[in-house]
Parts: C-alpha cells; structure tokens; sequence
C-alpha cells in the first residue's frame, strides 16, 4: 500500500488519508446544511423588513453589546487557528491549551448573549412584534450553534492524541465549524444591530 505525507509531517498509508478527506468533506457537507437554513432565515429577516414600512418597530437594539461578542467570537477563532498551527507542528500541549480557551471564549460569548436577553433587551421579546419574533428566533438558532460547537471542541479535547494519523483530523473539521458559526455572527451583527440604525 502506497503511502501519504500528512499535514503532522508523517506518513500514513493512502487509504487513511482518503478517510481523513472524507471526514473533512462530510463536515463541509453539514455546514452546507447549515448554512442554507441560516440563507432562509436571513431571507425572512429581509422578507418582513421589506413588508413593514417601520423596522424595526420601536427603538433598534443596542450594538455595543453585539460588537463586544463578535469580537470575542473572532478571538475565539483566531486562538482555535493557532491551536491547528500547534497540532501540525505536534505541540500537543499548546494545541490543547487553545482548545480550552476557545471554549472558554465561547462560554464568555454565551453568557455575554444571555445576559443582553435579560437586560438589555428586556423591552423586546418574541411575542413583541415580527422583529422581535426573528431576532431572537434567529439569535437563538446561532446560540445553540454555538453550544454544539462547544460540545465538538470538548470531545476533541477528550481524545488521547490531537496529532495522532490514526484520527481524521477532528481538530481541524471542528475548527471548520466554529469559523463558520463566527462569520454567521458577524452577519448577525450587520443585519439585526446595525442595520437598523442606518
């Protein structure tokens, strides 16, 4: 059996490889699943902007709150990429210290979002009118994201070896989620914070 470099710098024989690619592709695959519900929410979000001439009704949301948790997402994203780095270069250490701040940084981005519910948000809720219905329909979806998120990086913390050629890369499939999850945020922040204050 012929065998392959790996992105680690060892070999592995051919056939694993191929496993190693499928998983990255079945993860694309979800994503793409993903990504079209979230199309089609952002397409009703534009669908009611468009039938009420006030949107939204009554006074927009604050941003500053949204801003602060986007930029704790893009750190996120940029500590899990430096985690990556690390695996190939076989610092498992390093590579798993990242995942534990990713997670934090995610715990930090969940809170932020149940504390704005609660407090900044209070005058606004599902039941309010049709903004308020797909704001948090459309908050709450990407939170539970988020949450599934968080769940991939603690099982891939929970493996013995990040590097091992024997595994289809889970790091590097999760990190594909969580950056995908984070640039949905940032259309979030556009479309439902700063938009309306345009």
């Amino acid at each position: 059996m012929s065998n392959t470099f790996t992105d680690t710098g060892r070999y592995a024989p051919a056939g694993l490889e191929f496993d190693r690619e499928r998983g990255t592709w079945a993860m694309w695959l979800f994503i793409s699943t993903e990504a079209a519900l979230f199309v089609m929410l952002f397409f009703t979000y534009f669908y009611l902007s468009f039938q009420n001439s006030d949107w939204p009704p009554g006074e927009a949301p604050p941003y500053r709150l949204a801003l602060l948790m986007l930029l704790v997402l893009l750190s996120s994203s940029g500590v899990l990429h430096f985690g990556e780095l690390m695996r190939r270069q076989e610092h498992e250490t390093r590579a798993r210290l990242a995942v534990v701040a990713t997670l934090l940084l995610g715990a930090v981005f969940m809170g932020l979002q149940v504390y704005e519910f609660r407090e900044h948000l209070s005058g606004l809720t599902p039941a309010s009118n049709a903004y308020g219905s797909i704001f948090y329909t459309i908050t709450s979806i990407h939170g539970a994201h988020v949450v599934t998120g968080m769940a991939m990086l603690g099982y891939v913390l929970a493996l013995p070896d990040l590097s091992s050629i024997a595994m289809p890369r889970p790091l590097h499939n999760v990190a594909i989620y969580w950056h995908f999850v984070d640039a949905v945020w940032v259309v979030i922040v556009a479309l439902l914070y700063l938009w309306p204050h345009l």
